[in-house]
């Protein structure tokens, strides 16, 4: 019986990634790609010379039977996202559901995740948080933003840079242009950044330098204020 092993890629600088994942692409009989065309600069970065499938959203119904069809005839299988680990934001539920129903092996490797650097790095609690990904595009979304105003816990979003400012000024209308927010962009590359404020002083840094890149946006939970005490120990520090 073979495996599928869910590896993680680098969000952007190639080195982000594990001694182990590279020996899994090298030894795995089949690795199956978001993309193939992004993949194949990784691989070939590395010089591994994997025999590179497609597994993305609009054929991962019709693939998942498939693949665990191989893993059943025994071939170790690698699944990689263009970026961070499958399933989170990307596909790879349903494959690694199938295989699940199936009685299959799967191990999933640790390693990069965009939300986390970013949730780390924001400032805010992150020993809890809720993970909301990108949120719908139209149906939905203003229902869901409501249905989050009351969360306490930091509240992490995934956004494309077309999307980014209106998503901001709808979380300033749902929120309040007080709340803080923490906005990181090309995590890991050469222009990383993370601009730190309200929603009112963020939206107008991005107004004013059009927001380019992958973003992670980072919203304070309900009640997770800097208190007046604590602002002015940090300015006598």
């Amino acid at each position: 019986m073979g495996k599928l092993y869910i590896v993680p890629t680098p969000i952007g600088n190639l080195e982000d990634i594990t001694l182990r994942a590279l020996r899994l692409l090298r030894e795995a009989d089949v690795i199956f790609a978001e993309d193939t065309r992004t993949s194949s600069v990784l691989l070939k970065h590395y010089e591994i010379q994997g025999h590179l499938l497609s597994h993305h959203k609009f054929n991962e119904h019709a693939s998942a039977a498939a693949v665990a069809e191989r893993i059943e005839a025994g071939q170790t299988v690698v699944l990689i996202s263009d970026a961070g680990t499958p399933g989170i934001s990307d596909p790879g539920f349903l494959l690694v559901r199938t295989c699940v129903e199936r009685g299959l092996e799967v191990e999933c490797l640790p390693g990069a995740t965009a939300f986390v650097p970013a949730l780390v790095q924001s400032g805010f609690p992150c020993d809890r948080f809720c993970f909301e990904g990108f949120l719908p595009q139209k149906k939905g979304r203003q229902k869901r933003l409501q249905q989050l105003s009351g969360e306490p816990r930091s509240i992490v979003f995934y956004e494309s840079p077309y999307r980014v400012v209106k998503c901001l000024e709808q979380l300033a209308e749902v929120f309040g242009s007080e709340r803080r927010v923490a906005v990181s962009r090309e995590l890991t590359k050469k222009f990383e950044e993370t601009v730190r404020g309200t929603l009112s002083e963020v939206i107008a840094h991005f107004r004013q330098r059009p927001p380019k890149g992958e973003f992670v946006i980072v919203l304070a939970g309900e009640g997770d204020r800097v208190t007046k005490n604590e602002e002015e120990e940090d300015e006598q520090e």
